[in-house]
Order: C-alpha cells, then sequence, then structure tokens
C-alpha cells in the first residue's frame, strides 16, 4: 500500500461556504479519517495550502487548524509542482482569471459554482481544460444530500411510474442588515459584483434537474429584486441591484414540468429551506435537505372541494418516511473523494467543466427569458464536437 500526497490550492476558503462545506467538513476532515482509500488499498491524503488576498485572515484561518502552508501569491504555489490540483470558491467575478491560470500551469482544476459570469466565458474554460489535458470538476453537492439520494433511489426503482410534475421550492428571509445583520454577503445583492439568485441557484438547479429526472429544454422566468434597499457589512446602506427572487417553470424531456420558486425573501412554512415534491401517476414524494416521505396511490386519500366546511383529512398524515438505511457523509466531502479518486486513479468522474456550462447556460437563459418575458429554449452544448 502506498499513500499518494496531493498538494491542493484553496483559493477563497476565509468565506462561509469555503470554510465549513470545503476546509474543515471536507479536506480537514478526509485528512482526520486517515485520507480516501481506493480499491486497490492506497491512500489519497490531501494537503491544503490556503491562499487569499488578506493576509491577516489566510492566516489566522490556517492557524486555527493548524495548517502550516498559506500564502498570498497565488503565482508562487501555481508554480509550485508539488500541488497537483487548484480548487476555487471566490466569488464568481474572480473565479475564471485565476482557473485560467490553473490550467496554464498544468494544474487539475476543482471549483464552485458557476464557473464563470457568462456561458461564453464558462465554455472558453471547458475547452481549455480539455485541450490542456487536466482533470477538472464543478461542485454539484446537492445531488450528495440525503434527501435528494434517497429521491433518486425512488426514481431508479419505478416507485412514480410516469413522473409529470416537480416542484421545488427554495429560499428564507434573508435580513437586510438594518435591525439585524444579514445572514449573506452585500455582494450577493449587487449585479455588478456578480450578485443575483438566478446566477447563484439556476446552475443548481440544472444539475438537479437534468440529473434526477430529464434535459432541461425550455425556461420561462420572471426575476425581481423585492428588497430594494440593503445594509452591508460596514453598516452603509446600498441599493440593491441583483434579483433576490426568481419564479421559473422549465420544461423537461419526457414532458415533465418543473415550478421552482427561489427566493431570500420569503419566510418559511414547510419542512426545510429546501423542498421539492415529485408527482407520478404510482405515487409522489416530498425530498428536503436530509429527509424523504413518499404517498403511493393506495395511500392517496380522496378528498372532496367543500369550503363550506373544516376539510376532515389531515393531508400531513397521509405520508410515509423513507427510512436513512445507511450512513451519509457529508455532501461536499463525498463529492471532494470522487475528484480525488479520479485525479490519482483515474475513477470515473462526469461533473466536470462541460456540465457546470450548462449551469451558468441555464442562469442566462433564465435572465434573458425574464428581460424579454418569453420562454426560451435551452439548446445542447458541446465543446470538441462532444455534445452534452
Amino acid at each position: 500500500m502506498a499513500t499518494h500526497t496531493i498538494g491542493i490550492i484553496m483559493n477563497g476558503v476565509t468565506g462561509r461556504m469555503g470554510t465549513n462545506q470545503h476546509l474543515i467538513r471536507s479536506i480537514l476532515a478526509i485528512r482526520n479519517q486517515g485520507g480516501v482509500t481506493l480499491s486497490n488499498g492506497d491512500v489519497i491524503m490531501p494537503d491544503p495550502i490556503l491562499v487569499g488576498r488578506n493576509e491577516n485572515k489566510i492566516q489566522a484561518l490556517a492557524e486555527a487548524h493548524n495548517i502550516s502552508r498559506w500564502s498570498t501569491d497565488l503565482d508562487q504555489c501555481l508554480n509550485d509542482p508539488y500541488n497537483l490540483i487548484y480548487f476555487d470558491s471566490q466569488t464568481t467575478v474572480r473565479r475564471a482569471q485565476d482557473l485560467k491560470k490553473a490550467i496554464a500551469a498544468g494544474k487539475h482544476v476543482y471549483c464552485e459554482k458557476p464557473t464563470a459570469t457568462s456561458l461564453e466565458e464558462s465554455l472558453h474554460l471547458a475547452r481549455l481544460a480539455n485541450d490542456a489535458g487536466v482533470k477538472n470538476g464543478v461542485v454539484q453537492d446537492k445531488l450528495f444530500l440525503p434527501g435528494l439520494l434517497k429521491l433518486k433511489r425512488l426514481i431508479d426503482s419505478g416507485f412514480f411510474g410516469r413522473i409529470l410534475s416537480v416542484r421545488i421550492e427554495f429560499g428564507y428571509w434573508v435580513f437586510e442588515g438594518n435591525w439585524q445583520p444579514a445572514q449573506r454577503p452585500s455582494w450577493n445583492y449587487r449585479k455588478e459584483d456578480g450578485g443575483g439568485i438566478i446566477i447563484d441557484m439556476f446552475p443548481h438547479w440544472r444539475y438537479l434537474l437534468d440529473n434526477l429526472f430529464g434535459t432541461v429544454k425550455a425556461v420561462s422566468c420572471l426575476g425581481i429584486t423585492h428588497i430594494p434597499k440593503r445594509v452591508d457589512e460596514l453598516g452603509n446602506t446600498y441599493e440593491c441591484t441583483a434579483d433576490d427572487a426568481a419564479y421559473a417553470t422549465f420544461e423537461l424531456e419526457g414532458g415533465i414540468i418543473a415550478q421552482v420558486n427561489s427566493s431570500w425573501a420569503v419566510r418559511v412554512n414547510r419542512d426545510d429551506l429546501f423542498t421539492i415534491q415529485v408527482d407520478g401517476t404510482e405515487g409522489s414524494a416530498v425530498a428536503g435537505l436530509r429527509d424523504c416521505k413518499v404517498q403511493h396511490r393506495v395511500n392517496t386519500p380522496k378528498p372532496v372541494w367543500n369550503p363550506d366546511m373544516p376539510n376532515p383529512i389531515n393531508f400531513r398524515e397521509q405520508w410515509q418516511v423513507i427510512p436513512d438505511n445507511q450512513i451519509f457523509d457529508n455532501a461536499f466531502k463525498v463529492q471532494w473523494e470522487m475528484f480525488l479518486k479520479h485525479v490519482v486513479a483515474d475513477e470515473p468522474y462526469t461533473l466536470d467543466l462541460l456540465e457546470g456550462a450548462k449551469g451558468t447556460q441555464l442562469a442566462e437563459l433564465g435572465l434573458l427569458s425574464w428581460k424579454e418575458r418569453r420562454w426560451v429554449d435551452v439548446p445542447e452544448l458541446s465543446i470538441g464536437g462532444v455534445k452534452v
């Protein structure tokens, strides 16, 4: 058995998502468990170097987690042959330029989504990585959440019969920052800084819909900025120039219709911050981040519309909870392990930059649909003659 120590440049991990999900719950968790074991018994051990523009922040983060390697010089890190992988979780407007540097340096690249602010640039990144022969991946974490894995199990078993429709409700109230601090950074609400819920969430909806139900064929989207002014991290009031809610309908292959509401201006009255309901001819399911419940056709109640009397049916009691039946690991960590196995042992991996470009494409077409107030078809993408 051999140990493969892999230097990983982690750029932009001082933010909430980068620190918690990618550093602490993924890379450090992998190190603490003794690495990732391959089928032949070999072990992959990630060795991160934290990179950022703010020396104080990056040094403090490294020291807090006993990480010996950190730097403010990305070019120097890229020039070090010990570092084989470049990871990027910076803000979207900064991501593409540094991914290009990493690809040019021959690094395998793994990054958050969206991969760029435009489809053209997302496709350009995919082409660069393809031409350079470097392995590449894009975070698509929701595919590995317990609730979604249970839903996938139901789909694969044929539980739904013919799937008719999908309804997704996502979001929560993000405080404006005046009388309570906001839970999200202020750049999320400035278009000029890469903000907007369509750019942020439509890439998620693309890979979820494509992988669970069928390819997205068309989109109709209405975006809006419900909260016109917010207060930033320094206490300054600013104009919100990006959408904070989007109401969309997607047409999928096979005639499935998906309705998706995304909002940072909604108060939650559901089981989770994210819920997805799937209705089919044989049964229905509602999944959240961790749980999933079902109702088969034989257990479906028979309500009758009568607004003149209280409804005698307790609809929530008519659903059955799907058991865990397995131990679920952190979704981000699961995908990190997959990518590390892909890099070291060439294990199959499909969630690449071209798949990431599909997410950017849907966001761009959603914005176009909103602007022109019409349905927009979603064409196939390709690089080097290969369509996706």
